[in-house]
């Protein structure tokens, strides 16, 4: 998908880069799935660009360092390296920083300039950010650090004391559905009206619900906090259709559509609906919050969706 609803952090970014003090880090902020890792890329390669010099693609730059977690074991690690999917750790590790700080003792290859990626800073663990608080407390010369950050407060002060913030915004419903029927332009309408519904203003969350095939499930979660579910049919019918074994992206996107299913009934709900809405979203994104790196069983997290759902329904309109 092409990068939309860019326009403010490009001309941040250009008037920074055009000044001739251009910031050693940066963060990108925004939710997820705005494109702030395609800007990084685009970014990162303005930056390294030199006149004459036929570059490499970005992900593919030797001037472009980039930083994502790991593959979780060595068999993952083959796959790789082989261009086949892989699964990858839950976080960065520190030892993914210091290869990096390894490549940041010798010259950038093709210019005077070297960008680091890191995607995202918010899965760097406790000591991966600490080794990366040194190389931004003293950067090489010529090295600029870019950290794509899905959630802004989980990254320590003393990381965001050192970069300036890139904020992205989310799209409104014109721009989204434009972006939406530029990339998927084959999606039946209720696929198309769900998927903005659950996207929150994200043309990747956009696309990821379309990828999951979560439609039926966003329809059960919607009955279940319309009207309850006593007798916890409709709970198993969203188990049926999230799958029995959803790996942690599919948890975290189940998470995200039921968040938003409850955020659209918020205005039209009376006040003491309203006020277990509040909560039930307030639990569900803490839920969301962990979802990176918990352990969850997949169950008991669908049953607690389920509730958290039910909790807010309006008893008038319960099936009986």
């Amino acid at each position: 998908m092409s990068l939309v609803g860019h326009d403010e952090p490009w001309r941040e970014w250009r008037a920074a880069l055009s000044s001739g003090r251009m910031h050693h880090g940066w963060i990108l902020t925004g939710k997820r799935g705005l494109g702030k890792a395609g800007f990084a890329l685009e970014a990162a390669a303005e930056l390294v660009a030199q006149p004459g010099v036929h570059a490499s693609p970005p992900d593919a730059h030797p001037d472009i360092l980039l930083l994502v977690p790991a593959p979780d074991s060595d068999e993952e690690e083959r796959k790789r390296a082989d261009g086949k999917p892989y699964k990858a750790k839950r976080g960065i590790g520190i030892d993914v920083v210091r290869r990096m700080q390894k490549r940041l003792e010798t010259r950038p290859t093709l210019g005077p300039r070297r960008t680091v990626i890191v995607d995202a800073a918010d899965d760097l663990e406790r000591s991966a950010f600490n080794a990366l608080l040194k190389s931004l407390e003293e950067p090489p010369q010529g090295t600029y650090f870019l950290l794509v950050a899905h959630r802004l407060g989980r990254l320590p002060a003393t990381i965001r004391s050192r970069c300036r913030t890139l904020r992205f915004s989310v799209l409104d419903e014109t721009a989204l559905a434009a972006a939406l029927d530029a990339a998927a332009p084959d999606i039946g309408r209720e696929a198309r009206e769900a998927a903005i519904a659950a996207a929150g203003g994200s043309p990747g969350a956009a696309l990821d619900f379309l990828k999951r095939d979560l439609v039926q499930a966003q329809r059960l979660m919607a009955q279940i906090a319309r009207e309850g579910d006593a007798g916890f049919e409709l709970r198993a019918g969203l188990i049926d259709a999230i799958g029995a074994r959803p790996d942690r992206d599919q948890q975290l996107a189940t998470l995200e559509t039921a968040r938003m299913v409850l955020a659209g009934g918020l205005a039209e709900a009376g006040r003491g609906r309203q006020a277990r809405i509040v909560e039930a979203h307030a639990a569900c994104s803490r839920l969301i919050a962990q979802a990176p790196t918990a352990n969850f069983d997949a169950l008991t997290l669908m049953l607690e969706i389920g509730g958290l759902l039910a909790s807010v329904a309006d008893p008038r309109e319960a099936v009986a």
